[in-house]
């Protein structure tokens, strides 16, 4: 009987200038976000309870957790949270005209604390892979090191 041989699935590693660009887009699907919701974030549905605010953060949650897993690492969620963050802050500074989109009310308040709060949760809940400290680099062996100095006891 012959014996099948199953091959391992070929990884590629993405080179820098498609990482780069992959990291440019997530931020500026972070903007883009920022953007809609903040011009969203104060809608009313109803005459007592408002949770626009609340679902816009979890539907943030959950854009920069799936952006962190695909990117496989913290940095992928937190690029884009950035980009909100940008967007947000700049919708809640008061401008020349008196204008605010992101006003200080109960609807802002909760649309910043919990964006806020959605991007720390999602960047810690993202596995790390491990310090960059500990890894070996491309430029030869690692060579055990030597602290005692040359003497030994």
């Amino acid at each position: 009987m012959e014996e099948e041989q199953v091959e391992a699935p070929v990884r590629h590693e993405a080179g820098p200038v498609t990482t780069g660009a992959a990291y440019g887009l997530l931020f500026v699907l972070g903007v883009v976000f920022g953007v809609v919701s903040g011009l969203s974030h104060s809608w009313a549905v109803g005459d007592a309870v408002r949770p626009i605010p609340i679902v816009l953060s979890l539907v943030l949650f959950g854009l920069l957790y799936g952006a962190g897993r695909l990117m496989g690492s913290k940095l992928g969620a937190f690029v884009p949270g950035m980009g909100w963050m940008l967007a947000a802050l700049l919708f809640s500074v008061m401008r020349p005209e008196g204008d605010l989109i992101v006003a200080a009310n109960a609807a802002g308040y909760w649309y910043l604390g919990c964006g806020a709060l959605a991007l720390v949760t999602a960047v810690l809940l993202i596995p790390s892979s491990g310090s960059w400290l500990l890894h070996q680099g491309s430029y030869g062996k690692a060579r055990p090191m030597n602290i005692s100095g040359g003497t030994s006891a």
